[in-house]
């Protein structure tokens, strides 16, 4: 059996996030663990940016942008 960790963030109604996509060969069961600590900032933004990057790195977001980038 390999056991593999990955933190995740718990919303307050329950919902998990994944601070990036799993790929399973198959349904897996899974143990999660709630820690009694806040997080902290840091930790709020590592965890976003996977999610935002796919919303970052569409074309459409480039070029809305793109007057921002040096020699543009």
């Amino acid at each position: 059996m390999v056991l593999r960790s990955i933190e995740v963030t718990v919303e307050k109604d329950g919902t998990v996030r994944l601070p990036t996509s799993v790929k399973l060969s198959a349904r897996r069961r899974a143990i999660l663990t709630i820690l009694d600590e806040p997080m902290t900032v840091a930790e709020t933004v590592l965890l976003s940016e996977a999610a935002l990057a796919e919303d970052w790195d569409r074309p459409e977001e480039e070029e809305a942008w793109a007057y921002l980038q040096s020699g543009k």
